[in-house]
Parts: structure tokens; sequence; C-alpha cells
């Protein structure tokens, strides 16, 4: 959600700006992803190796829930956008696409991790989220070249 909310910041900031610029903002966007990605595989890493503490599910699904209904709403919201062509708006839709995804993802993982009374399912479903995150990075740099 951190990449999100900078890429939503900085594509605000670009309402405007020139092609090339726009274009600069997706490549930022992109890198900050890969970034978090990496720091997000890192930290499944060492849960996987340490923490055998369960995360609270009923929170995972809760919150889960509602981002989705507010991703799904943005993502209404920018399919109807008259900027569909410009690099940040699509930089945008791959994000928010994306966690659409991560969100029933998220949700499915917080079900086994109370049916399964294990970390596990988290975990798998935490390296798929990163995999994905880096994924719409590489499209989101793919946009800025």
């Amino acid at each position: 959600m951190l990449a999100d909310s900078f890429a939503y910041g900085i594509s605000l900031l670009d309402v405007g700006g020139s092609t090339i610029r726009k274009k600069r903002i997706a490549k930022l966007a992109g890198c900050f992803q890969i970034t978090l990605a990496i720091i997000g595989f890192i930290e499944v890493l060492r849960r996987f190796l340490g923490a055998k503490s369960l995360p609270k599910f009923s929170t995972i699904i809760v919150v889960s829930f509602f981002t989705l209904l507010a991703n799904s709403a943005y993502l209404y919201i920018l399919q109807n956008s008259k900027s569909q062509d410009e690099a940040h708006i699509k930089a945008s839709m791959v994000f928010i696409l994306n966690d659409v995804i991560i969100n029933v993802g998220v949700i499915i993982a917080g079900i086994l991790v109370q049916w399964l009374d294990s970390n596990k399912p988290y975990l798998v479903i935490g390296t798929v989220v990163f995999a994905l995150v880096i994924q719409g990075a590489i499209r989101i740099l793919r946009l800025g070249q």
C-alpha cells in the first residue's frame, strides 16, 4: 500500500506535465515498487525462518476486504478516465489491478491461517504478492521507456 500511495501522490503532482516527465514518474514508481518488493521478500524469509506466531486472521481479512472495496472503486474510476493513455495513469492501473488480485489472495491467506492453524499460508501468499509486485514494477518500467 505504501508503493501505491507513493505512486498516486507523484501521479497527482504530474497532472498536466509533459509526456517525458510522466514517463519519468512512471519509471520512478516502478523502481520504488521493486525496492519495496525486495524488502518484502526479505521480511517473508525472516518470518519463515524465525517467527512462528500466527498472524491475526480476522484483522487480515477485515482490512483486506475494505481495501479490496476501495481498490475496486479506484480501478473503476481509472478505467473511465479520459487520460488512460498517459504513462503515469497506466502505472496507476498496474498498481491498482495488482492490489485487487493481492487483496483477494490476502483474504484467502487469512482464511487458510485460521483453518490450518499455521502461518505458512500467509508466508506463501506473501511470496506470491511480492512476485506480483516485481512483475508489475517491470511492466511500469517498460512504460517509462
